[in-house]
Order: structure tokens, then C-alpha cells, then sequence
């Protein structure tokens, strides 16, 4: 893992990419709390960063801690990197750190495919299967059902039916009751900020306004 503290290419990824506006708390439910004002400031600078940001760069963040890595993945899910699906989904399992994973989660949720559905059915097989683990299950839930939804399938059914892994884990942990349909619902709410944000960016109008900069000298 590389650490900010001693690495001068990662400490100007972090001021170019995560900390301004302080992007990497806001990414979440937090969004859900911003001003109209300050909603519309965030959503722009996000989009801008998310088609401005190279894949080698992703790549560095990705290398990092949790506040690197759950920004790249938010940037990775506005501007559609599918590319780092297979990446993403390998850093899901390995659940090596906290805050990162619901991040994972909307990068998958918003690729939208099969294959997505798939990483985190794998994630659920291994972690609902450990209840001293309480790491990133609920949400993963949710999002699942969330693909079940937008893909017609039903890769979650096996893991909430009436005494399946699902009510294993609760019971395990000596939760009463949380309701996996919740999670889907926060996940639903987060894609659709991601939709506001990738249609508040046109790659092809930031190529050629850049182009026109360019042939002006700017």
C-alpha cells in the first residue's frame, strides 16, 4: 500500500483529486445533506475530476488508503471506467480496510452487468458465511438486489430466502432485523447522483474546449 506520508506523487493526487471541497467525506450519504447550492458546485467539480483523471492516476489511488481508494472508485463509477471492474471487485473481497467497500459497491452497481452481479454474489458466498466479520454485507446486499432490479435476474434470491445465508449471518450476529430491501433503496439513491453527475459533464464538449484552447494558444 502506498502511504501519502511518504509519497510526493501520491500527495499531489490526493490535493488534485480527493480533498478538494473535502470530496472523499462528502462521497455517500453525506451527499444527501448538501445545499442546493452546494449540491450543484460538488456535482460539477466531481464530473469534471471523474473525465479529467487519468487510468494511470486511478491506478495510483487505488494503490492507497481508504480515502484514495474510495474517491477512485466514485470517479471510476461517473465516468463508466469499466475497465477497473475485475480490479474493483478483487479489492471488494479482500475487504482490506474500512469506508471503501459502499464506494466499491456504486462503481458496480453503475456498470450494471451480469459480471458485476456476480463479484458481489462471490463477496456475499465468502462474508455472510462469517459472523465475526461485520464488514460490508448489508450494502452488498443492497446492491445486488439493486442489479436484480435493473437486470431482471435473481442472483439474490438464494441469500434471502426464509433461513438462508442472509438470516444465518443476522442471527449469528444477534441482529433482530435488518432489512436488506433498505440498502437496495440507499443504493438506488446514490446511482441516481451518479446519473446527475455524469449527464452534468460532456466528454465530447470538454475535448473541444479544450482543442479551441489549444489553437488559441491558451
Amino acid at each position: 500500500m502506498r502511504d501519502v506520508r511518504s509519497d510526493p506523487e501520491l500527495q499531489e493526487l490526493v490535493r488534485r483529486f480527493v480533498t478538494p471541497d473535502r470530496r472523499y467525506l462528502r462521497l455517500g450519504g453525506s451527499l444527501h445533506r448538501l445545499s442546493e447550492v452546494e449540491r450543484s458546485t460538488f456535482v460539477r467539480d466531481l464530473a469534471q475530476t471523474a473525465h479529467e483523471i487519468t487510468p494511470a492516476e486511478l491506478g495510483i489511488l487505488f494503490e492507497a488508503g481508504w480515502r484514495e481508494r474510495k474517491t477512485a472508485a466514485w470517479l471510476v463509477a461517473v465516468a463508466h471506467r469499466t475497465e477497473f471492474r475485475d480490479h474493483i471487485g478483487r479489492l471488494l473481497l479482500a475487504s482490506g480496510g474500512p469506508y471503501a467497500g459502499a464506494a466499491y459497491c456504486v462503481a458496480l452497481a453503475k456498470f450494471g452487468t451480469a459480471a458485476d452481479a456476480e463479484l458481489l454474489a462471490a463477496y456475499l458466498d465468502h462474508y455472510l458465511s462469517r459472523p465475526d466479520l461485520d464488514y460490508d454485507q448489508p450494502i452488498v446486499l443492497g446492491t445486488l438486489l439493486y442489479l436484480d432490479g435493473l437486470l431482471g435476474s435473481e442472483s439474490a434470491s438464494r441469500f434471502i430466502v426464509l433461513g438462508g445465508a442472509w438470516d444465518q449471518w443476522l442471527e449469528a450476529r444477534g441482529v433482530a432485523a435488518l432489512n436488506p430491501h433498505a440498502c437496495q433503496q440507499s443504493m438506488q439513491r446514490l446511482c441516481a447522483f451518479v446519473d446527475t453527475t455524469t449527464e452534468a459533464f460532456d466528454p465530447r464538449q470538454g475535448r473541444a474546449a479544450r482543442s479551441q484552447a489549444v489553437s488559441e494558444g491558451v
